[in-house]
């Protein structure tokens, strides 16, 4: 559920897409904007050589976490996740400006990135809270590999291009066996992305619920569940074949036969600003070519 975001912002960081002319192009800018406002700017140490934002101060993460009101992130949904990511631990909300293609969480358009920001430093946006899942892969009775994820947890095959089989456990109880690609364990805000592309379901942000999402099962009686988010998901590798645990598609650890790949929701949430008029079902619409609602 969305709040007005009426924080005074005294300090902003800018994160942007690495390699991007366009990014490197728009910081400038959004900095010598905030800046002429009164507010000080942390660019992302990665960014800020090729940004040259006069007046702004290049810092790491951990800085602007400790530092930062807020994050303007420049780039697409990609960008959003590491940042996300690192950005998590501090909660810092996120203001998403869309330079990529689709731009699940971007919610400003780069025409309009000045005017936006300017609604936000007056107290405009609202902030939305979304879930991170928790992932942990054990191995012989020890926790081997931790991180977190705002989209989802894949437990996929690895470079032998073969089926895997995996036992799949919701709070310690049996669920199934799957002989498949894999699972998709994902969150509302990652029912969107690489859940949507395998035929789970489309999450709402505000449903506090996990879609467990088989990844082109051979059994087609293997179908998607969601779950409570406060459940536990344990998933095994039992195929002699090698596997694979992703976070995000930015963070990735070689399983093995017998290792196990834990998921719960995680104590820590993020917080997403969104401008005026932002609507989820019209961002549906939009990103996913929806029909318009009928003429009245």
């Amino acid at each position: 559920m969305s709040i007005p975001f009426s924080k005074t912002i005294r300090c902003a960081g800018l994160i942007g897409k690495h390699k991007s002319a366009e990014v490197a192009a728009a910081l400038p800018q959004l900095a010598a904007f905030l800046r002429e406002r009164g507010v000080r700017v942390l660019i992302e140490a990665g960014n800020a050589e090729k940004a040259g934002a006069e007046g702004a101060e290049a810092a790491s993460y951990e800085v602007m976490g400790r530092e930062a009101d807020v994050a303007f992130v420049l780039g697409g949904d990609g960008t959003m996740l590491y940042a996300a990511r690192r950005l998590a631990a501090f909660d810092v909300p996120l203001a998403g400006i869309n330079q990529g293609r689709l731009g699940f969480m971007t919610d400003i358009a780069r025409k309009d990135m000045l005017p936006a920001a300017g609604e936000l430093l007056s107290g405009r946006f609202t902030a939305e809270p979304r879930m991170l899942l928790a992932g942990e892969v054990w191995r012989d009775g020890r926790r081997i590999h931790d991180a977190l994820a705002l989209n989802e947890v894949v437990v996929s095959k690895g470079d032998l291009g073969r089926m895997i089989e995996v036992r799949v456990e919701v709070n310690q109880e049996f669920v199934y066996l799957s002989h498949a690609d894999g699972i998709i364990v994902t969150t509302p805000t990652g029912s969107t992305a690489y859940s949507l592309s395998a035929g789970g379901p489309i999450l709402h942000p505000g449903l506090p619920g996990i879609a467990v999402v088989p990844l082109f099962p051979h059994a087609l009686t293997t179908r998607p569940i969601t779950i409570d988010a406060d459940s536990r998901i344990d998933i095994t590798l039992l195929s002699s074949i090698s596997g694979r645990a992703h976070f995000d598609g930015q963070d990735c650890y070689e399983l093995h036969s017998g290792d196990r790949v834990r998921i719960a929701r995680s104590p820590q949430t993020l917080t997403l600003l969104h401008p005026p008029g932002y609507s989820y079902y019209a961002m549906l619409r939009g990103k996913l070519h929806w029909s318009e609602p009928p003429k009245r």
